[in-house]
């Protein structure tokens, strides 16, 4: 009687944690996704207020301009909109390549180097991580400015370069975090092993050493390009002239829709395109887990015709 009584107390109790455990990811849902699918609603109906409800119509994809009637298509005619968005691919894309050859060289270099001299490097890279992004930026404005006033003989060099560094800046230490796990969990011996085959050490380095830590570099790239896209306060303390703005100051997405919150409502073509940038990230999402779910089934089926 005391044995069937604990397994119906067990029971119970593992009952009770999965219902609370479902709870608070559904909790955790709702809260992530209901917004976005407000955004997303508020896209598909024409009106100026985000919250009014004025009839779903399929007009919303096939007429009308942005300044007028608030339709889909007009996005695309949107020149302020489509400099921004060019500008925007074009910064996420340099500066996530960049971020991403630096911050693998150096979490691979701090990975053979010294313990004492790893830890500074480890210690260093997390500082920008932890420390507030306000800071960050107001660092590489004090910077940018004592080198136009001294360094270039009162210059304003803010420019598209001077916002490619803050960016660059931004996502090098997210690169090195996700580059080191993958190198702890690669075989120590594996890069001497490529050595005592004939390998240089450049070829032992891309043969041997990249392609083990390639989901890590991956990863990096993919997060600089996130960081990159959805940044505002390094974009606005840092940029200059440049890029498809041409003389005027680059505006990017982030920019951009602050720059229109402050004149009134967000506007209607703003929605429409968050929403085609989170249904494209979705599909690339959905795209990478199906990829990696047939990798892995291929990689099983070919082990088991080994064995």
């Amino acid at each position: 009687m005391v044995k069937a009584s604990n397994e119906v107390r067990l029971k119970r109790r593992t009952l009770l944690t999965k219902i609370l455990g479902q709870t608070w990811i559904w909790i955790f849902l709702i809260l992530m996704y209901v917004p976005i699918l407000v955004l997303i609603a508020s896209s598909f109906t024409a009106t100026e207020v985000i919250g009014q409800w004025t009839g779903f119509s399929f007009n919303l994809f096939f007429g009308g301009t942005i300044g007028e009637d608030k339709y889909y298509v007009g996005l695309f005619r949107d020149a302020e909109i489509g400099i921004a968005l060019g500008n925007t691919i074009i910064l996420a894309v340099l500066s996530a390549l960049i971020a991403t050859v630096l911050g693998t060289i150096g979490a691979i270099g701090a990975f053979y180097s010294k313990k004492r001299w790893r830890g500074v490097i480890e210690n260093t890279t997390q500082i920008p991580v932890v420390n507030a992004e306000i800071v960050i930026a107001l660092s590489l404005t004090v910077l940018f400015v004592f080198a136009g006033n001294y360094l270039f003989a009162g210059t304003n060099i803010f420019s598209f370069w001077t916002l490619l560094i803050g960016h660059i800046v931004l996502a090098l230490p997210f690169v090195y975090l996700s580059v080191k796990p993958k190198l702890q969990q690669m075989d120590p011996a594996l890069y001497e092993a490529a050595l005592d085959l004939g390998c240089s050490s450049r070829q032992a380095l891309f043969k041997a050493t990249i392609p083990e830590i390639m989901p890590g570099v991956a990863s990096g790239f993919l997060l600089s390009i996130t960081l990159s896209l959805d940044d505002f306060i390094v974009t606005a303390f840092t940029r200059g002239a440049g890029l498809l703005s041409g003389d005027k100051t680059i505006e990017t997405l982030s920019t951009l829709v602050q720059a229109k919150i402050k004149k009134g409502p967000i506007p209607p073509g703003m929605r429409a395109l968050t929403t085609m940038i989170f249904l494209f990230v979705l599909l690339v999402v959905i795209g990478i887990t199906v990829y990696r779910n047939l990798s892995e089934k291929r990689g099983k089926r070919r082990r088991g015709r080994e064995y």
